[in-house]
């Protein structure tokens, strides 16, 4: 999926056509990519760095709370999310990488998990599960040293 973007919307990063970010709240910064390159890796700064305060956003506040408890390691004590694109050679498509994993996580934290109901195992299962221990039972009680 690529990242929604209208000529109007100022670079705002939409998740859903009701959910978008602001380019401002997106502090995007260019960095040397790591790995062999030859001379031109020393100068080149084609690796992006995306940075996105979750707490100071404009994202609705239960999918902060969903966001800030994903107890991901990209995420901070201080909520802010960071992402590095370097998988590319050019910094306009590392750039528009680190945008739509942004576009991803976010729209990944929008799907609420059901709450998982405890079952009980029925009384069949229970008495199956008995008849099976003692039927084992009695095949290891058959290898014991024989008189």
């Amino acid at each position: 999926m690529s990242v929604m973007t209208t000529p109007e919307d100022d670079g705002r990063l939409w998740i859903t056509p009701e959910i978008s970010i602001p380019a401002a709240e997106i502090e995007l910064s260019a960095v040397r990519a790591p790995g062999p390159g030859g001379q031109h890796v020393n100068k080149a700064s084609t690796a992006i760095h995306l940075r996105f305060d979750i707490p100071a956003s404009s994202l609705p506040d239960g999918l902060k709370q969903r966001l800030l408890a994903r107890g991901d390691r990209r995420i901070s004590t201080a909520g802010v999310l960071v992402l590095k694109a370097a998988e590319f050679r050019r910094q306009e498509q590392n750039r528009a990488a680190a945008r739509e994993r942004l576009r991803a996580l976010i729209a990944a934290a929008l799907v609420v998990r059901r709450s998982r109901r405890p079952t009980r195992p029925t009384r069949g299962a229970r008495e199956q599960r008995l008849e099976f221990k003692k039927r084992r039972g009695r095949v290891k009680a058959l290898r014991g040293r024989v008189e």
